[in-house]
């Protein structure tokens, strides 16, 4: 006995090619950002200058309530983003259940078809996203726990030769929470532009691009970092990327 399987026959190449561009798209800016030029921070990396100096007047603040309520504003942060994606988890779910709904309004709105096996995978790569903001999120949380624990275990004198220790463990493990979190947030902006497989492989490509070029604004080019950038020296350059002329001359006899 055999089950039929309702597969396509095929998928184009153009919609192959909009999801490669997409996936691309999405990995290559998340490295940019993580690791981006010397000369050119991105928000995220510049923010972890001001973690660390965080911690560091963490050690001499007294009392400690206002960091404590600033660590309890970041996890309310991402249990918000966690909980709403799992509702749209959910919702995805129904609409992959029955995709009969989906295909009537797309055929209103004169939007490009596809068997129902094609409109489920449009879904899936949707959901690919919002879970994966999900688990990024749970674990920003998680890791947001984790940095309280270890801000409540500097020792309160900040002269106690531990103190710098705990508290640079503590400013690592904020870091690290805070990646995990905008890690979160630029799958909620894919997960979003992927929605324009809806309505063909033109529209995902055009969404893509719209995402790519609001997440390069906001981490390099936005009025956000300017600010940031004021009380900031400027880069210093590594002797082996020093062009000739900025090289130091030497005395004159």
């Amino acid at each position: 006995m055999t089950i039929p399987l309702a597969l396509p026959d095929r998928i184009p190449i153009a919609d192959l090619a909009a999801v490669a561009l997409l996936f691309a798209v999405w990995f290559a800016i998340g490295w940019f950002t993580e690791r981006p030029p010397a000369g050119k921070p991105s928000v995220s990396v510049l923010m972890v200058r001001f973690r660390r100096e965080w911690m560091l007047h963490f050690l001499s603040r007294d009392p400690r309530i206002f960091d404590g309520n600033i660590l309890a504003s970041l996890r309310e942060g991402t249990a918000f983003f966690a909980s709403a994606c799992m509702i749209a988890t959910g919702g995805i779910l129904a609409l992959i259940g029955n995709t009969e709904k989906l295909r009537g309004l797309a055929q209103e709105l004169a939007l490009e078809g596809g068997g129902e096996i094609l409109w489920e995978l449009k879904l899936l790569v949707t959901m690919f996203f919002v879970v994966n903001a999900f688990l990024k999120f749970v674990w920003s949380h998680r890791l947001f726990g984790y940095c309280a624990i270890m801000m409540a275990a500097v020792p309160n004198d900040p002269d106690d030769p531990m103190a710098r220790d705990r508290a640079m463990q503590a400013a690592d493990l904020n870091i690290t929470a805070a990646r995990s979190f905008n890690a979160g947030l630029r799958s909620v902006y894919f997960a979003l532009g992927s929605l324009g497989w809806l309505g063909g492989p033109w529209v995902l490509m055009l969404g893509t691009a719209v995402v790519l070029f609001v997440t390069w604004r906001r981490e390099f080019a936005s009025t956000s970092r300017q600010v940031i950038m004021r009380s900031l020296p400027p880069p210093r350059w590594p002797d082996h990327a020093r062009s000739p002329s900025s090289a130091p001359r030497p005395p004159q006899p």
